[in-house]
């Protein structure tokens, strides 16, 4: 009968090992690559080019990526630094700058807690100086002789003192060469041109940059610009450009014993929805502004990006406890011609909550 009792029970301790042993090598992250190789096929000449690899952690425990490094310095890698959930996905970007004509392929060293190997990703393509064929995905703002990659700049978050720069991508479709040129640029706004000259088939980069000192008022300015599309060309809505800028108060002069004084502005919402219009010219709805603060929230603009909203404000200083109401209305009419998703500006004296926007879908 003793002999019997140690038997089983060490037959009962070997099982038991051997089931730890098996959970422990069940339980474990594991990273799977939708697509380890990617082709970029033709990149432009000095145009970066983003790719993303997708990456599911289909294993039991929480997948951690403790380094990505790229084969060479011309590579930026961006990558999730917290843990990645089972069943979970994400993403990794590298960013190729396109520094050098002609045939590439570069790689990223993954390195996880589900091996102690690497895992190997490649991003491959061509960098060419002239377009072999008519894919301009790129630059999908048609001028006729010459594309751009957007016709909407926006400097958001501006501080007094900043000069933020802003890049378009510009390619000459024609045969012939081609000077770009920025008409009616305001006092705040400089351009260079990189090259000045392009040649049939070229693309360049227009650089717009911001001397916030010039401007005159807090918050939103909006202004249009205009490419040239040849010699003597006029201003038209074909080659506007809306430029945008956000300037904001500086609060980094107050004190703890202030900042624990001031305002706090509270939204009722941060974002509107008032679906299809039909056939309603306008529609309105209200957002209630609350200052949970202990002093005067005092709003100093409210403005809308475009002329498809309306705005008003039934109070522009308000009280501690106190709500103001906030109306919105929509535009029909003009909805169709906005380059950009509506929105609502709001800037106050807020230190943590100097700017607030409000989309309006």
């Amino acid at each position: 009968m003793m002999t019997f009792f140690k038997t089983t029970t060490s037959c009962s301790l070997a099982a038991a090992t051997l089931f730890l042993c098996a959970a422990t090598a069940v339980a474990q992250p594991r990273m799977d690559i939708a697509n380890d190789i990617l082709n970029l096929g033709e990149v432009m000449f000095q145009q970066p080019k983003a790719v993303h690899f997708e990456l599911r952690n289909s294993g039991t425990e929480p997948l951690l990526l403790t380094a990505v490094h790229a084969s060479c310095g011309c590579t930026q890698v961006t990558y999730p630094r917290e843990p990645i959930a089972p069943g979970a996905s994400t993403k990794i970007e590298a960013i190729y700058d396109a520094q050098l004509l002609g045939t590439f392929q570069k790689e990223l060293e993954v390195y996880t807690n589900a091996s102690s190997e690497p895992t190997y990703l490649t991003l491959q393509g061509r960098v060419v100086s002239t377009f072999q064929d008519s894919d301009y995905t790129d630059f999908p703002i048609d001028l006729g002789n010459v594309r751009l990659s957007s016709n909407v700049v926006e400097f958001d978050d501006v501080n007094s003192g900043d000069h933020p720069e802003a890049v378009l991508q510009v390619v000459n479709v024609s045969r012939e060469s081609y000077k770009p040129e920025l008409m009616h640029l305001p006092p705040y706004l400089s351009a260079r041109y990189l090259p000045e000259k392009l040649a049939g088939g070229r693309m360049g980069r227009i650089i717009l940059t911001l001397d916030s000192e010039r401007l005159k008022n807090y918050g939103l300015t909006e202004t249009s610009v205009y490419l040239a599309r040849k010699l003597g060309d006029r201003v038209s809505p074909e080659n506007e450009i809306t430029v945008s800028t956000v300037l904001l108060p500086a609060f980094s002069h107050l004190t703890a014993e202030e900042m624990a004084a001031a305002p706090h502005m509270v939204l009722s919402q941060d974002s509107l929805v008032f679906g299809d219009l039909g056939k309603k010219k306008k529609a309105t709805q209200t957002i209630l502004v609350r200052n949970d603060g202990r002093s005067p929230l005092i709003v100093s603009n409210v403005q809308v990006y475009g002329r498809a909203l309306n705005v008003s404000l039934s109070n522009r200083t308000i009280q501690p406890g106190k709500t103001a109401k906030l109306k919105v209305t929509v535009l029909a009419q003009h909805l169709r011609q906005a380059k950009s998703q509506p929105r609502v500006l709001i800037i106050a004296n807020d230190p943590a909550r100097p700017k607030t926007t409000i989309r309006v879908k």
